[in-house]
């Protein structure tokens, strides 16, 4: 007979996105940044040391945003369109059997909090709060398969979109005194084009809403190219998205 078991989270990571609208498909599409702290008293400073030899790091969590909800046995990739199925352990789709996931991030220092380890890292995909359930180092050897392949999503999606800023999110930039980094973060989040694919095939003059740290980006798809050849349609002027507004939420 099959034991159950029961996995307490270790810890929960800080990110820039405040909602699931927005976050990146896959790690490291974008340089969001994160910050991890330690929930279990048991892992303070010993349990991570030797951590900072490793340049990446596997992070294990529970998608805990559909705990209540059910899985199916198959679904609908983005990077096959929306539009075929297949099974559900043949992708990373986040509504799975036990609603665990993993994403490589860099790490890119420790720092002490309350005299308590935070790991900074970068290239998250998660939403903020999200509770991880176990810490792996990546190893190159034996992570990095040369001969790996997948026909489902051989390589990175190219950006989807050019992003620009209207002349009030740029003074709105100015306003909230927002950083480089910020401004790069929204474009590099809006370029993946986080609409729901069948969205691309067609005109769209909806104004969308992101939520990215303490700020609601609204945006919206001008000229958009009705007829895209892929998802990975290289970037024209048809293919422009606009910053409209930058507000405080």
């Amino acid at each position: 007979m099959i034991q159950t078991h029961t996995i307490a989270p270790i810890a929960t990571i800080q990110t820039p996105f405040k909602e699931k609208f927005g976050i990146p498909r896959q790690p490291n599409l974008v340089a969001a940044q994160g910050r991890l702290r330690f929930t279990n008293p048991k892992l303070s400073w010993d349990a991570i040391k030797g951590i900072e030899q490793h340049s990446h790091l596997w992070l294990l969590f529970l998608f805990d945003q559909h705990l209540d909800k059910d899985w199916k046995p198959q679904v609908r990739p983005p990077r096959l369109g929306g539009n075929e199925k297949v099974g559900v352990l043949a992708t990373r789709s986040t509504f799975r059997p036990n609603n665990i996931g993993m994403s490589v991030v860099r790490l890119l220092k420790v720092e002490s909090e309350n005299n308590q380890p935070v790991l900074l890292v970068e290239g998250v995909d998660l939403l903020d709060g999200t509770p991880i359930v176990d810490i792996k180092p990546y190893i190159p050897y034996a992570d990095s398969i040369e001969c790996a392949s997948s026909e489902m999503a051989e390589s990175a999606p190219e950006a989807l979109l050019n992003v620009v800023l209207s002349p009030l999110a740029e003074q709105k930039v100015e306003t909230h005194h927002l950083s480089d980094t910020f401004v790069t973060l929204v474009k590099k989040v809006l370029e993946q084009d986080p609409r729901p694919t069948y969205k691309r095939t067609k005109v769209d003059d909806k104004i969308y809403g992101i939520l990215l740290d303490e700020y609601n980006i609204t945006w919206r798809v001008i000229n958009c190219d009705p007829n895209p050849s892929s998802e990975n349609t290289p970037i024209t002027k048809q293919n422009l998205c606009e910053v409209v507004d930058i507000e405080k939420a």
